[in-house]
């Protein structure tokens, strides 16, 4: 098949699937046509449910592309999966690889940070969303929680962090005494940043299409290994 046949096969159950995915997933090494002598990419069959299963693996358990990987090398091999392992289609096995900690106990995943639809909110509708005062929304402004766009909007990311400061108020917290997670949010964006822009630069035209695959991924990791670490240093302060 070509690819804008497996492309028809593939949309039915994946409707935001793309030519520039499948290509994206080639270039990862999770799946491997042949070519034709000119160059043309030639699935089969068992491509295409190689693909149904990294798909159903994104979407559906939330594992990153390195993890699928190792379940389909490991299927290749003839490697048994663990009870608790999703299955391959086609009698291919999977390894039960690291539980990503999307896959449980409410961790983040990389769908989380997909854009999203572009939402443009007003002061007023921030204050009655969130539910704050014109007080609380200057303080979130002054120690960098809360950043309006250039023309003076704010965005749906806004409402949550000012329900959730608001939240935090109760303990006796202030917008000044969270200006650290604002720092650490920005150098961990900035490590991200480093990592994915070379990959951004190159010329190819799956290019933005990994680069956001590969930052997506990080960001999962990094908020996941933020979370772990702090869960650890809870256990400290209640003995636990």
């Amino acid at each position: 098949m070509s690819i804008g046949a497996v492309l028809a096969q593939l949309r039915g159950d994946f409707p935001d699937v793309t030519i520039s995915k499948i290509r994206f997933l080639e270039s990862e090494g999770l799946v491997r046509p042949s070519r034709t002598p000119s160059g043309y990419r030639q699935f089969t069959p068992a491509d295409v449910e190689r693909l149904r299963f990294v798909l159903s693996a994104q979407r559906d358990h939330y594992l990153p592309l390195k993890v699928i990987k190792e379940q389909l090398d490991a299927a290749d091999r003839g490697v048994e999966p663990a009870a608790s392992a999703p299955r391959l289609p086609r009698k291919l096995v999977s390894l039960s690889g690291p539980a990503f900690p999307g896959d449980h106990g409410g961790m983040p995943a990389p769908a989380d940070f997909a854009p999203e639809r572009d939402i443009r909110l007003t002061q007023e509708e921030l204050l009655a969303d969130a539910g704050v005062d014109l007080v609380m929304l200057g303080e979130l402004e002054q120690y960098g929680l809360i950043r309006p766009g250039a023309a003076g909007f704010y965005d749906a990311d806004s409402v949550h962090i000012a329900r959730t400061v608001k939240a935090m108020t109760a303990f006796g917290i202030e917008p000044r005494h969270l200006r650290a997670f604002r720092a650490s949010a920005d150098r961990e964006v900035g490590l991200l940043e480093q990592i994915v822009a070379p990959v951004y630069r190159h010329r190819d035209e799956d290019a933005k299409e990994r680069a956001d695959e590969m930052v997506r991924e990080l960001a999962a990791l990094s908020v996941a290994l933020h979370t772990l670490l702090v869960k650890a240093g809870i256990r400290g302060v209640t003995g636990g």
